[in-house]
């Protein structure tokens, strides 16, 4: 059977030294495996079919057949890793705390341990609101995408 453990060590291997890192993986039944890329600096194709390549390469089909798909951590992916925070500095975020608590702001900072965030306001009047700047631990965090904008 092929094991998360056996997959993660060649990921890691295949990325040594690079800016690129595995975000999830999922193993189904019927050895259907899922993992999900992303990099310091975004993640193209190219990155995601050199890994597949590798991935198909380094499993023996012969021994044990499998299905597998490499993509990258998009926008449409929730954020999971503190590396991904970093990587999103200046982007906007959409966040619910583990408390149900709905937050959508600018990442100003994020280290090993959370993230500072400020405050997109609720725009109720025309007038300048004050802006609201949050620390928020990464284990106080229940979910979180990046908000994308074609205004820029």
């Amino acid at each position: 059977m092929i094991t998360e453990k056996e997959i993660k060590k060649l990921i890691e291997e295949h990325f040594y030294g690079s800016e690129y890192f595995l975000v999830e993986l999922k193993i189904r039944t019927g050895n259907r495996i899922n993992v999900f890329v992303d990099g310091d600096h975004r993640v193209n194709i190219e990155v995601c079919k050199q890994l597949s390549r590798f991935l198909e390469e380094s499993l023996d089909r012969e021994a044990e057949d499998f299905e597998l798909t490499v993509s990258s951590a998009g926008a449409d992916r929730p954020i999971k890793l503190p590396r991904q925070y970093r990587k999103n500095i200046g982007n906007e975020l959409e966040l619910v705390t583990k408390n149900g608590d709905k937050i959508s702001g600018i990442i100003l900072d994020a280290d090993e341990n959370g993230i500072r965030i400020e405050q997109v306001p609720v725009k109720k009047t025309k007038k300048e609101q004050e802006k609201v700047i949050l620390d928020l631990k990464f284990d106080d965090i229940k979910s979180a995408i990046e908000v994308i904008s074609f205004k820029k």
